[in-house]
């Protein structure tokens, strides 16, 4: 009887500790807005505008920003990131990103200055933006 008080008092610590850190977590979220692209674009190494415009022009990469985005992952080793601006963020969880290819989106999560590496915990398409 003893043993089973221990137990279960050990179980809603636990149940308490991870509570607590899930509201810390959620704490820090903000929305980060911008394009999902590729890291080829967004980061210069094919485009010197730091956009898909000029892959767009030459047809060699697809005719939109999804198809251009995800020609590059697929063929030239790119990443998903969030093009915001002159700011571009790696994104942890392209499981949650993936389908919002060369999209304005929403993306509330937390940032990793450091490592400009957002987590995200939820994607939603920019009201208004195709």
């Amino acid at each position: 009887m003893n043993r089973m008080l221990i137990n279960r008092t050990i179980l809603w610590c636990a149940a308490g500790i991870l509570a607590l850190a899930g509201t810390a977590y959620s704490q820090n979220a903000r929305v980060f807005r911008g394009e999902v692209s590729d890291s080829q674009c967004a980061l210069n190494v094919h485009s010197l505008t730091k956009s898909h415009q000029e892959m767009l022009k030459s047809k060699s990469m697809g005719g939109t920003s999804n198809t251009c985005t995800v020609y590059c992952i697929e063929h030239l080793g790119g990443y998903l990131v969030l093009s915001a601006g002159n700011d571009v963020y790696r994104l942890d969880r392209s499981d949650l990103v993936h389908g919002f290819e060369g999209q304005r989106v929403r993306i509330t999560g937390t940032l990793d200055a450091k490592l400009k590496l957002i987590h995200v915990q939820k994607v939603d398409l920019e009201e208004g933006k195709p």
